[in-house]
């Protein structure tokens, strides 16, 4: 806690220890040194009390100290027969005063001083306290800076602002409101309590837009023309910190009609003691804070609360003027005075006295001043000692005391004023954030402090509506929002500068300005060009400069990218996005051959062996029992290879009698199923399907690789490729344009070009919407999107993104995508046709074959009739002519008849005798 509190806040000013040597050489003490003693029990113990008496916590604190010294007084069980005096004194709202009437407790023996009421005359009779060792006790003074280092005789029986303001901060974060606007009184109080606020901000990533300080005893034209400055601010929520003038402020703000629908109002605890004390309200007054949130310190319910509350009436009536209630200032004021007195009690108990002696220091001063009557007390310290270490139960519950002199378990109640009156919303306490139950029955539980149980109960806003209020709204100062646009000179259709009318248009801009269409509020705007018109911009610069507040936004093809959302807030992404490697590609023409890539070398041995080996197995499984594998050796091996071969076409007729045959049959006839439709798919791809080629074929192997990279200037890739990936800078080489990415992948890295692109997707698919010899390898080896950049915390991101989700949702994105990024086909539809038919270049091979083989078949029928023939003409001993053409024409003749006649024979001999003796007047058609 002392660590929060030291952040922050400044130290007194010397100007204060001026006021007090000023003040000091005014009043003159004229009394006689010496030491004063009083008996171990004395017949009475002073105390003084220092508040304004007409203020509204003086007025409740006045009669609360007046009834604990009555009641401390009649109790026998405390002090015993010391009676507790305390003289009160009027400060009148000066801190002048104030510290008059303290240095004159210093020359009248008191043992404590209550009070003061204000943090500014704190700070200053706190200085007289440590010197003088007189506890000053304070059950109002809430200012965060008078903490326990510099003031270890100040104790505050109240709660720091320092907590209050964690609650306001716990109720700002749970509405999720980024920004507040802080109205205070501009001295010590006000301005410590906003830093208090701030720091308490900061933590939950929000912050206070603008300070209104008002002057002390502010006049209603001053606050006039404050409001006036803050109704033209973006925020919205509004926190009063001005107890002086803060009634003056919502009479003010009501008739500006700054309590009307949209506003927030969050008013300290002031307010609450206020409406506690004057209860009922002037209906002119609630009605000017319809709708305001407010705090007030938290007292538990307890019977001794209740006898105090019940007594309040009576011990008004002794009060001039109209009756005033019971506020939580007067309770803690009441259990000061018995704070004190179980202190006072047990210093006495265990054989303190109570005396005063002179200072050396202010006797040797001289002069006339008699500086030598301001006593310091010498039980100061234990009396100290024993007040921190008190552990009683007091109206507000209990009373002890922690290391920072701070009251343990801080709580508020969180009210909102409605109709007559208000009614409380939820309670905040340092154990468990906000919630609905009370403190006491949360301390009984472990302490959680997640979003999830942070609770509030309903809220009437100003303006008289349930719904939570945005907080904020485009501010009506006149000014335009400074739209930073990147001036590219590449892939103009993202963003674009039109030379004749130079206006702004392109695919970015015009998702800009339909999202800002759907806004509920006009939202005046100027693009600002950002490049000097001859290179891309660097992108990373643009965005400090609206993390600077140079620019007030960054509108164009900007990635969403770590480093950026470190330092801006980014809009729901508006395009999918991410690296990827951009390289030429050579397309393979299929070959003659083609029709042998499928099946590797080793794929067609061992598929041709394992036709033989079945065929050879299956015949060792049939021949004995199957006549179609019986007969001559050379008529098995041709049944075996026919068989075998045939399978792959399922077109044997062999049929299979064992059961081992037909066993190993259907096993073989699976696998050729499955050999025969993998030839046949990756036949068809390699035939049909263009294959494409690369050396690169993705990040990893480009990085591995030492091939120069070129990337888009004022892209992020660079820094990506350096800082994530480990590439040197000196393989990496900027390109400024589409025309420079085909040109350096052209020439490739043994030309001094590149071996490959990396850039981000939209801008390499628009690319290759023109430029079909080139193409992207591997997979997108990031993932991001483009948004519009916004101060951190912005408000107007948060509803251009709900806007961005709109356009996405009805169809709007996607038309004006289509509109500028439509990718125009690179070859005509003829051209595809004509890519996907297939050539003869594809099939001569396979031609060829079966041409030769058809060829030599013939050649050998043709041979073997032809000795057939000779053989047969030799064995008759026919006399062939001998002369001229006639001759050849006759043997033509002979030899075709020749060849009829065989044939004629082959299909009337005996099935059962294929082949008889030649001698026998047959033909042989073996």
């Amino acid at each position: 806690m002392a660590n929060q509190l030291g952040r922050s806040f400044h130290r007194v000013s010397t100007m204060k220890l001026v006021c007090l040597l000023l003040l000091v050489l005014h009043f003159g003490v004229l009394a006689n040194g010496g030491n004063r003693k009083f008996s171990s029990r004395p017949a009475a113990v002073n105390l003084g009390a220092i508040f304004n008496f007409n203020s509204t916590n003086g007025r409740a604190a006045m009669v609360a100290i007046k009834a604990a010294m009555d009641d401390i007084n009649s109790n026998s069980s405390i002090l015993r027969g010391t009676k507790l005096v305390i003289t009160m004194e009027d400060s009148n709202y000066s801190g002048f005063l104030g510290i008059v009437e303290a240095l004159r407790f210093m020359e009248t023996d008191v043992v404590a001083i209550i009070g003061p009421q204000s943090s500014v005359i704190a700070h200053v009779i706190s200085h007289v306290a440590n010197e003088l060792h007189v506890p000053l006790i304070s059950f109002s003074a809430t200012d965060p800076t008078l903490n326990s280092l510099q003031f270890p005789f100040f104790v505050r029986t109240c709660r720091s602002d320092l907590f209050q303001m964690s609650a306001i901060a716990d109720i700002v974060d749970y509405y999720n409101w980024k920004q507040v606007i802080t109205i205070y009184i501009d001295d010590d109080y006000g301005r410590n309590g906003v830093a208090a606020l701030g720091d308490q901000l900061d933590e939950r990533r929000c912050k206070i837009s603008y300070k209104a300080a008002l002057p002390p005893g502010a006049a209603r034209s001053d606050i006039m023309d404050l409001l006036i400055k803050v109704a033209l601010m973006e925020s919205r929520i509004i926190v009063l910190h001005a107890p002086e003038c803060g009634i003056e402020v919502f009479s003010v703000a009501h008739y500006l009609g700054m309590l009307e629908n949209g506003y927030v109002w969050i008013a300290t605890d002031w307010l609450s003691s206020f409406l506690d004390t004057f209860t009922p309200p002037d209906s002119e007054v609630i009605n000017a804070m319809q709708g305001v949130l407010t705090l007030r310190q938290h007292t538990a319910d307890s019977e001794r609360k209740d006898d105090l509350l019940s007594r309040w009436r009576n011990l008004t009536k002794k009060e001039p003027g109209r009756y005033f209630g019971l506020n939580a200032y007067g309770l803690y004021a009441y259990d000061t005075v018995w704070i004190i007195a179980h202190a006072v009690d047990s210093f006495l108990n265990d054989g303190g006295t109570i005396s005063f002696s002179n200072d050396s220091r202010l006797a040797d001063t001289g002069g006339t001043l008699h500086l030598e009557a301001l006593t310091n007390f010498d039980g100061g310290r234990p009396l100290l000692d024993k007040i921190l270490k008190t552990n009683i139960t007091g109206v507000t519950g209990p009373l002890i005391f922690n290391s920072d002199k701070d009251l343990m378990l801080p709580a508020y109640d969180i009210i909102n004023v409605i109709g007559t009156g208000f009614w409380r919303v939820g309670y905040w306490s340092n154990y468990s954030g906000l919630s609905i139950m009370t403190p006491e029955s949360l301390y009984t539980k472990p302490p959680n402090r997640s979003s999830i149980n942070q609770q509030l109960s309903p809220v009437i806003w100003p303006g008289e509506t349930t719904e939570k209020p945005r907080g904020w709204v485009f501010p009506n100062n006149g000014r335009h929002l400074r739209i930073g646009v990147p001036d590219r000179v590449s892939f103009r259709q993202f963003v674009t500068k039109t030379d004749s009318t130079d206006t702004i248009k392109g695919f970015c801009i015009d998702i800009f300005t339909a999202a800002v269409s759907l806004l509920p509020y006009a939202v005046p705007y100027k693009f600002v060009l950002y490049g000097n018109g001859r290179e891309n911009p660097n992108y990373a610069v643009l965005t400090n400069k609206v993390a600077s507040g140079e620019l007030d936004a960054a509108v164009g093809d900007v990635a969403i990218v770590t480093n950026r959302t470190k330092i801006v807030d980014f809009t729901q992404p508006y395009i999918e996005s991410g690296l990827v490697v951009l390289v030429p590609m050579k397309r393979h023409q299929s070959s003659a051959w083609a029709f042998l890539e499928p099946f590797t070398l080793e794929m067609w041995c061992v598929t041709g062996a394992l036709f033989l080996v079945v065929g050879a197995v299956v015949w060792i499984l049939e021949h004995r029992f199957n006549e179609e594998f019986r007969g001559p050796p050379k008529k098995q091996m041709i049944t075996v290879l026919w068989f075998s071969f045939s399978t792959l076409f399922f077109a044997h007729r062999e049929n299979t009698v064992s059961t081992l045959g037909r066993m190993v049959l259907i096993i073989w006839l699976f696998v050729v199923l499955i050999i025969q439709s993998s030839y046949t798919a990756s036949l068809t791809s390699i035939l049909t399907v263009q294959q494409l080629s690369s050396s690169i074929k993705g990040i990893d192997s480009l990085v591995s690789s030492n091939d120069p990279i070129g990337y888009q200037v004022g892209s992020f890739a660079k820094d990506y490729l350096i800082e994530q990936l480990g590439v040197s800078s000196s393989r990496l080489k900027a390109l400024g344009s589409p025309e420079e990415y085909a040109r350096e992948l052209d020439l490739g890295p043994d030309n001094g070009g590149v071996a490959a692109v990396v850039d981000e997707r939209p801008y390499v698919d628009l690319f290759l919407s023109t430029q079909c010899r080139f193409s992207t390898v591997g997979s997108e080896f990031t993932k991001s999107g483009w948004g519009f950049a916004f101060p951190r915390d912005s408000p107007l991101a948060i509803d251009l993104s709900t806007a961005i989700l709109t356009l996405s949702e009805n169809g709007d994105l996607q038309r004006i995508h289509d509109k500028w990024l439509t990718r125009t086909a690179c070859i005509s539809e003829t051209d595809e046709i004509e890519a996907q038919r297939l050539h003869l270049s594809s099939f001569w091979g396979l031609f060829l074959i079966c041409g030769v083989a058809s060829f030599l078949a013939l050649l050998i029928y043709f041979i073997v009739m032809l000795r057939q023939f000779i053989r047969h003409f030799r064995h008759e001993e026919t006399d062939l002519p001998v002369s001229g053409s006639s001759r050849s024409l006759r043997n033509l003749q002979a030899f075709f008849s020749f060849v009829d006649e065989k044939e004629r024979h082959a299909k009337t001999r005996p099935r059962q005798n294929p082949t008889e003796n030649p001698s026998h007047g047959t033909i042989n058609v073996d």
